[in-house]
């Protein structure tokens, strides 16, 4: 993947991410915090831990070596990690818009919440994080389907449609 491959692609997470917090939003605020079981049992957890994963990478890439989620992940409601996201989207692309090929071959080492040391190339992390995303945005779309609230597709050839001139 080259650095422009790089950048659609987060525009691609971006587009989808919008698309699944629209669906979300049409929930009543219990619904939200309903036990649906799972590893993130409901669906604002598991759009919290979504939206932190996206922040500790970030802040991983820039240098930082967060030992923890935020704090925000346990007190915030839907529209506050909504703004957390929109902030870590923002940073982000600042970030990715100054990569360059070389940048995307270097070692990123880094410390995971474990304390486990880990090192692995920008490129393969950024693709993680964008799959990792993905895979908990259909997570999110199962839960609202079982709470009645069908959930707006983010399959990426719809994305390739409505991103083309």
């Amino acid at each position: 993947m080259t650095p422009a491959d790089i950048l659609d692609l987060f525009r691609y997470n971006a587009w989808a991410n919008a698309r699944i917090i629209t669906s979300a939003m049409r929930l009543p605020p219990e619904a939200l915090t309903q036990d649906l079981g799972g590893s993130f049992p409901t669906v604002r957890d598991t759009f919290a831990h979504m939206v932190s994963a996206e922040w500790i990478w970030l802040e991983r890439w820039r240098g930082h070596a967060p030992t923890a989620a935020p704090d925000w992940v346990t007190l915030a409601d839907l529209p506050q990690l909504v703004q957390q996201l929109q902030e870590v989207e923002a940073k982000r692309a600042v970030f990715l818009a100054g990569l360059s090929e070389s940048d995307l071959d270097s070692t990123c080492a880094f410390t995971l919440l474990s304390g486990k040391a880990a090192s692995h190339t920008l490129r393969d992390l950024l693709v993680h994080v964008a799959n990792h995303s993905t895979y908990h945005r259909g997570q999110v779309a199962a839960m609202l389907r079982r709470l009645g609230t069908p959930a707006l597709s983010t399959d990426f050839i719809l994305y390739r449609r409505e991103a083309q001139p």
